[in-house]
């Protein structure tokens, strides 16, 4: 049978608390404390030994094993055996001296990462690299996902703050005041047109107007830091005619050459309607068995929207430069100086069968052709539209047309990419903002590109000299990329383009004769048909443009000489040139 446990006496303190000053006294001659108790060390480094075994079979106090040594006490009692692992090497190692050599205590600190530098790369004897080990790629996954999931409480936070710039402002503002005698005839949400898709055969020339001019390709070689300072062109002018107020169109509709009839901006906001986020709106005619696409005067299809699909809020004020409206009004006057500055400006032009059809004689004209194509889309219907062209270009002694457009960049902090350092070196990465930021811009850039059959798309990169001066701006760089295959880069399908367009043409046709709008609703994405009187849009509905006092005013120029209010006269979109 097992010895039984004594416990020893316990001193007692007759002064105050704890052990007596002197144990001399109070303790016994005769001490029942256990011997050989090992003492149990609390570093994490060394081993933990037992305190007592009670159900191990101690050997005889006379047994003195070879293989063993004899205990130092000369024998244990038989009460303290359960103590005593002097004679115990398994159960506690360290009690043999001679074997402290065998114990090795394991480091579980990872090992130094290499650095990872031109010495470490280009080292030719360099030893193998360590591979990463699964717990480091877990832990950064980790703290990815915190990070992620921290961003998202940050934003969330911002967006639900009303004191906060929210984006909502800019968007839930429709583009055309539903006055309350419009009859709504349907809406369409824009899930149904992901499914749509139509092919039509390649197009026919009709007619081709204008005049182009040469494609400078020194462009193609500027970087940012050799910057070009963006010029201004005030005398030439730009028209932004609609379809009913073109003269070629209503000669081609006289001749019965169409049944629908409408410009290639409207046609690509229609392609590009699932990838809007802003509200537009287009009218609609049905006039006997024709179809007319409008845009209305003062329209927002004459404005390039700026950074419309991205997540960062604008500014809500709309006399801040970096508004939705004031970025809109720069981005068109960027675009339409960048198509004329990178032109061969001498006088040499490449005419066709007729003249600009919208420019009196005499007047200044920016290098553009309209190029009238009819496609068929069905046994008996028709389409015609006036594409454009901004200049051409000659490649294996061909004329190769180009469309030109400029992306704009007004504060890198809205973006996180800043142009100038990110063009020369990670050029993709810029785009790849841009397609995020600016989806449905491309997207409709690219559709022109397609509906005229340019050979080359160019892209320029203007940004501004300085964040808080949207009077003065520099060209960074320019890009050229072929339309179908920058049509597949940014997953636009030319099948669903059409599958579009032919839909809405289709629910038009079975519309009586009559005026109709087409409007994509500011918070939903959707566009509604509404019915409206003849007389809309012509007398009371119609949205005039603000007067110049009113409108953005750039900063004054001093110091350079360069003259004043240089924006709003460049932006000539609404008040120039729409001329029957």
């Amino acid at each position: 049978m097992v010895g039984v446990f004594e416990v020893g006496a316990v001193p007692f303190n007759p002064d105050g608390w704890g052990p007596p000053d002197s144990t001399t006294v109070c303790t016994p001659t005769t001490t029942t404390l256990p011997l050989h108790v090992p003492f149990a060390p609390f570093s994490r480094s060394d081993k933990l030994g037992r305190i007592a075994d009670f159900t191990r079979s101690f050997p005889s106090s006379n047994a003195n094993p070879s293989n063993r040594p004899s205990s130092k006490s000369g024998g244990a009692k038989p009460s303290d055996a359960p103590f005593d692992f002097s004679l115990d090497l398994d159960a506690f190692p360290l009690a043999n001296p001679d074997d402290d050599s065998s114990f090795r205590l394991v480091d579980a600190k990872p090992p130094p990462r290499p650095k990872f530098g031109p010495r470490w790369r280009f080292n030719q004897n360099r030893p193998q690299l360590p591979q990463r080990r699964d717990e480091e790629v877990e832990a950064r996954k980790r703290e990815a996902e915190k990070e992620r999931a921290r961003r998202d409480r940050l934003y969330n936070l911002n967006r639900s703050n009303q004191n906060q710039p929210r984006r909502e402002a800019a968007v839930f503002k429709s583009s055309v005041d539903i006055q309350p005698e419009w009859n709504m005839l349907d809406q369409i949400p824009f899930s149904t047109f992901s499914k749509l898709s139509f092919s039509v055969p390649d197009p026919e020339d009709l007619l081709l107007c204008g005049a182009l001019e040469y494609y400078d390709r020194s462009f193609d070689r500027i970087t940012p830091k050799n910057e070009r300072r963006l010029e201004r062109f005030k005398n030439r002018n730009f028209f932004k005619v609609t379809t009913t107020d073109d003269p070629v169109i209503r000669r081609l509709a006289n001749e019965d050459k169409a049944t629908v009839f409408a410009t290639d901006t409207i046609l690509a906001t229609l392609m590009c309607a699932p990838r809007s986020v802003y509200s537009w709106d287009i009218v609609i005619q049905r006039v006997g068995n024709k179809l007319f696409f409008d845009k209305r005067d003062g329209s927002q299809l004459d404005l390039l929207s700026v950074h419309e699909t991205s997540q960062e809020p604008l500014p809500e004020a709309k006399d801040d430069i970096n508004s939705a409206y004031s970025l809109s009004v720069e981005a068109t006057y960027i675009n339409q100086n960048f198509s004329q500055q990178v032109l061969v400006r001498d006088g040499h032009k490449v005419s066709f069968d007729e003249p600009n059809p919208f420019a009196n004689e005499g007047d200044e004209v920016a290098s553009v052709a309209y190029r009238y194509r009819r496609w068929k889309l069905d046994d008996d219907m028709y389409l015609v539209a006036r594409c454009e062209v901004q200049s051409v270009v000659e490649v294996n002694k061909q004329k190769s047309f180009i469309t030109l457009n400029a992306l704009n960049e007004f504060d890198p902090k809205y973006s996180g990419v800043d142009w100038r350092q990110k063009l020369e070196t990670q050029r993709g990465a810029v785009l790849a903002t841009e397609l995020k930021n600016n989806a449905n811009k491309l997207a409709k850039w690219t559709a022109q590109s397609l509906l005229g059959s340019a050979d080359l798309m160019k892209l320029g990169y203007v940004s501004r000299v300085h964040p808080r001066d949207h009077f003065n701006h520099v060209i960074l760089a320019v890009v050229g990329y072929k339309p179908r295959d920058f049509a597949v880069q940014i997953n636009l399908n030319t099948a669903n383009m059409w599958g579009i367009v032919k839909s809405i043409v289709d629910l038009c046709m079975k519309l009586n004769e009559g005026k109709y709008v087409l409007v994509k609703d500011p918070s939903k994405p959707q566009v509604r048909i509404y019915e409206v009187p003849a007389d809309a849009f012509e007398n009371d509905y119609v949205e005039e443009p603000l007067p110049e006092e009113e409108q953005v005013q750039p900063p004054t120029e001093n110091a350079e000489g360069v003259e004043e209010n240089g924006t709003t006269n460049a932006v000539e979109d609404e008040e120039t040139e729409a001329q029957t």
